[in-house]
């Protein structure tokens, strides 16, 4: 029972939706992450969460913590997040706009050496998303998608190192309207 299985991921992503819950000041949004999780909750096999949850815990990717009525809540720990965090980013897509607004997204960073894995998973991440690679250490897409690398900056914890900027134009920018079929 590893958490790269599927139904493990998939309870690992639920602990992940509890803290966002948790984290949201947004009513819409709390209800938003209600309404996606108490149908997946449901369709999980009571006695597999609870190999799963006895499995994570072990693995520490999760923690206990007993409450004076005798509930027990389960925590996801530094470790289950990112874990968790790192299957989230497998989904990651950006959504594309039935029309151009004829702006330029700049994703540039300079990641230092000793954070050379992060740099190279950033590069990987962006070139997954069809984020066009301008030089080694910057990317343009032509739609909004600063969610999405505030997403995986925080996965990656680069923050420091990363900025993103909205730009009206780009030198020989035909060729990157060629590349995203905006001509």
């Amino acid at each position: 029972m590893k958490p790269h299985n599927p139904i493990g991921q998939k309870i690992l992503l639920l602990l992940l939706a509890g803290t966002a819950l948790g984290l949201t000041r947004s009513p819409a949004q709390y209800f938003k992450i209600i309404r996606g999780t108490i149908k997946t909750w449901k369709q999980i096999n009571r006695e597999e969460l609870y190999r799963y949850i006895r499995e994570f815990y072990r693995s520490r990717l999760v923690s206990y913590k007993e409450e004076q009525d005798g509930t027990i809540n389960i925590i996801l720990t530094e470790k289950g997040r990112k874990k968790a965090l790192r299957y989230k980013l497998e989904e990651l897509a950006i959504k594309t706009p039935l029309e151009w607004d004829k702006k330029w997204r700049l994703v540039i960073f300079d990641i230092p050496e000793k954070l050379k894995k992060a740099r190279e998973a950033l590069r990987y991440e962006l070139k997954k998303l069809n984020i066009r690679e301008l030089q080694k250490s910057v990317f343009v897409y032509p739609y909004d998608c600063e969610d999405e690398i505030n997403f995986i900056v925080e996965v990656f914890d680069v923050r420091p190192y990363v900025r993103y900027i909205t730009a009206t134009k780009i030198t020989n920018e035909e060729e990157l309207k060629l590349h995203f079929e905006l001509i």
